[in-house]
């Protein structure tokens, strides 16, 4: 078994979308404002074509034997205005299908993010982990990260 992470091709959008809708599902379940909060827009075949036409975005896939089985959308920009000008990598989706984590296709996709902001001089980079992804903090705390902010949500729709 050989796990590999690579840059996404336009051949591999039928098969993002695909993960995309099986993050999705999962992502809705926890945190059912997640499509408008976090989720790509639709259609998710344009916006994965946008993804690999924006030269600031970095869509890479994470494979076992050639056959994908995870994404990792990372993008790189500037930091506040009034900051001293280093550009912050982020992390804006990382999923990896049920079938294959646990086995390094993540960790695999995260150091090839991670190469691609080095390379660029980019020494900050932010990640998500959601409400109730205690996987996904332990992932990126293994990784290094640690919290600088918590975000709180209060949807008032629920309370009518």
């Amino acid at each position: 078994m050989e796990v590999t992470a690579r840059p996404a091709a336009p051949s591999d959008i039928p098969r993002l979308v695909a993960l995309y809708r099986e993050l999705e599902h999962e992502m809705v379940e926890l945190k059912p404002v997640w499509r408008l909060t976090d989720g790509l827009p639709e259609p998710v075949e344009a916006a994965f074509s946008m993804i690999l036409a924006d030269p600031g975005a970095h869509l890479i896939v994470g494979a076992i034997d050639d056959l994908v089985f995870g994404f990792l959308h990372g993008a790189i920009g500037d930091l506040l205005p009034q900051a001293d000008g280093r550009r912050v990598g982020s992390v804006q989706h990382v999923f990896t299908s049920r079938p294959a984590r646990e086995v390094g296709v993540g960790e695999a996709m995260i150091e090839q993010f991670l190469s691609v902001l080095d390379e660029r001089g980019v020494r900050l980079v932010d990640a998500v982990a959601p409400p109730g992804q205690r996987n996904t903090k332990n992932f990126y705390e293994s990784h290094g990260f640690k919290a600088r902010r918590i975000v709180m949500h209060r949807n008032l729709e629920d309370e009518e």
